[in-house]
């Protein structure tokens, strides 16, 4: 297995405005989480035309997102691939603009769109599309009152381990493995008041 950078690339204005059109975070999420696959291929699967794939691979390249896969395809037929390594998408620092918060929300609510679609496919068809072996999935949600840096240390654990265990397959396709999209969510709910007695 080849390592990964352990740090995530923080998306700059640019690429986030680069990614944040709907059918360019789609083909996005389906690269990072199927693999390589050619513009007519992803077409098919989304309901586009190829030329539309194509035109919006070429947009997420030039923002160093996906790339070609070398040695694999023709002139006529390219493959594609996310480029390896993980992403964040930030709104502080340098990209503490309106225009990064707006693009970081279009973003943001684009893959939950996405992530929310994969969790209904999996609950409908798992067991008629899954080798038993891997129809077990785990869904959790826990409700509770924290103070910020009980929740913000949570938060930094939970990435470490993502990075500990899952880091070194990022990028991988081994024998024995298939595609798994573990989901974590976390935020204030919106509803709530903080206590403050």
């Amino acid at each position: 297995m080849t390592p990964q950078p352990a740090s995530p690339r923080v998306l700059d204005l640019a690429a986030m405005k680069g990614l944040s059109h709907p059918l360019r975070v789609q083909l996005f999420d389906r690269l990072s989480s199927l693999g390589p696959a050619t513009a007519s291929m992803l077409a098919e699967q989304l309901g586009e035309s190829s030329g539309a794939t194509s035109y919006h691979l070429r947009q997420l390249a030039k923002h160093g997102l996906v790339r070609e896969v070398e040695g694999k395809g023709t002139a006529r037929e390219r493959w594609w691939e996310r480029v390896p390594g993980s992403v964040s998408l930030n709104d502080r620092g340098e990209n503490d603009t309106p225009a990064a918060r707006q693009a970081v929300a279009e973003i943001s609510r684009q893959w939950n769109e996405l992530h929310a679609q994969n969790i209904r496919d999996y609950l409908r068809y798992a067991e008629e599309r899954l080798p038993e072996e891997w129809q077990e999935g785990e869904f959790s949600t826990a409700n509770q009152y924290l103070p910020i840096d009980v929740f913000r240390d949570f938060i930094d654990r939970y990435t470490a381990l993502v990075e500990e265990v899952l880091g070194p397959y990022r990028g991988t396709r081994l024998p024995g493995t298939r595609p798994v999209q573990i989901q974590f969510n976390a935020f204030a709910l919106v509803d709530g008041e903080e206590v403050t007695e």
